[in-house]
């Protein structure tokens, strides 16, 4: 089930953002907080075969709260899609992983994939991974969107330990 068009888009991730908006109000522990996003990512969002959380301990991305396939557990700064954000704390878009140079195959049905950076007074939290099972999935709504999902994210949660 692909979006009809990007007004529909749009308005599927407003109502995203309201949602995570009252799923956060008076939740501080980023746990509770990350699982219930990945969830509601999860069922928003069309074709998703994972929405999750890659935690940053100061070395690597560990698998945080997610929804989804077994997925990998560890990812090293700069390797894969997620290794790639984390390092530049950029977001990225890859339309087609199997032509990804440095794309790490953690399940075979991702076919494309964007990754938003979390970062808090300019440190690295983490990453939030999302995995489609069609191609070209994620535009640049999908980018504006979910930057702003994050970013509400990370400022509503209290995050005073990361993984270790």
């Amino acid at each position: 089930m692909a979006w009809v068009d990007a007004k529909e888009k749009k308005a599927a991730y407003d109502l995203l953002l309201l949602q995570q908006a009252g799923l956060l109000e008076g939740e501080t522990n980023y746990l509770a907080s990350l699982a219930n996003s990945s969830a509601i990512l999860n069922q928003t969002l069309p074709d998703t075969v994972f929405a999750g959380y890659y935690l940053y301990n100061g070395e690597e991305l560990i698998l945080g709260p997610f929804q989804g396939h077994v997925s990998c557990t560890r990812i090293a700064m700069g390797k894969g899609v997620c290794g790639e954000a984390a390092a530049t704390k950029t977001t990225l878009i890859v339309p087609d992983v199997r032509l990804h140079k440095n794309y790490i195959a953690c399940d075979s049905a991702a076919m494309s994939e964007i990754v938003v950076p979390m970062v808090k007074d300019g440190r690295l939290l983490g990453v939030l991974d999302i995995d489609s099972s069609i191609t070209d999935s994620y535009d640049e709504i999908d980018h504006e969107f979910l930057e702003k999902y994050v970013e509400l994210l990370v400022e509503k949660m209290q995050i005073t330990e990361l993984v270790g």
